[in-house]
């Protein structure tokens, strides 16, 4: 059950039921017919990244899918809000990379995305005994990371959303959606 192909979505949901907030979200990020089951941060050795909609017409209504996911809610209006999912692949794609969920509240989409880019990055440096300063500067590691010639990738996606200015909730969420082989 090792899933060989991935795509990214991201989506956001207003409504007065946080409940169906988030399941707008879902349907926003096109997976809501899907049962989804939230997995731990790996990415798989020799998947494949698929765009969003590739990666959709492997999904079916119904079925059970696995999925890395970020996910935030507010009600309070005006409130900034964001989701992250961060990759990091390595050189070798015979070994495996890591996904990192981030949320959090009053960053925008840049800050939130490259956390979360760095958080993968760096879980996926230590086991590959790249050598940096964690203290260092994200664009610092990313280039001791591109020297390494370890790493050979690492990008976010993002959905950040401000509360509803009427209080209704307000959810974003980001994730990666993983294919098993058919």
């Amino acid at each position: 059950m090792v899933p060989k192909k991935l795509f990214f979505t991201k989506g956001v949901g207003r409504h007065k039921e946080r409940l169906t907030s988030f399941e707008l979200a879902l349907r926003d990020a096109g997976i809501a017919s899907q049962n989804l089951v939230r997995v731990s941060s790996i990415f798989p050795p020799q998947c494949k990244v698929l765009t969003r909609k590739e990666g959709q017409t492997y999904l079916s209504p119904g079925e059970v899918v696995f999925a890395v996911i970020a996910e935030n809610s507010t009600r309070e209006p005006h409130r900034l809000i964001v989701s992250s999912i961060g990759v990091a692949i390595p050189a070798d794609r015979n070994t495996y990379g890591y996904l990192s969920e981030h949320h959090s509240f009053g960053e925008t989409e840049d800050q939130a995305g490259d956390y979360a880019e760095e958080l993968a990055a760096e879980m996926l440096a230590t086991t590959l005994d790249v050598d940096f300063d964690p203290d260092t500067s994200w664009d610092e590691k990313k280039e001791i990371y591109r020297i390494s010639n370890k790493i050979v990738r690492t990008s976010n996606i993002t959905q950040s959303a401000v509360g509803d200015k009427n209080g209704l909730w307000t959810t974003t969420i980001a994730a990666a959606v993983l294919i098993l082989p058919e």
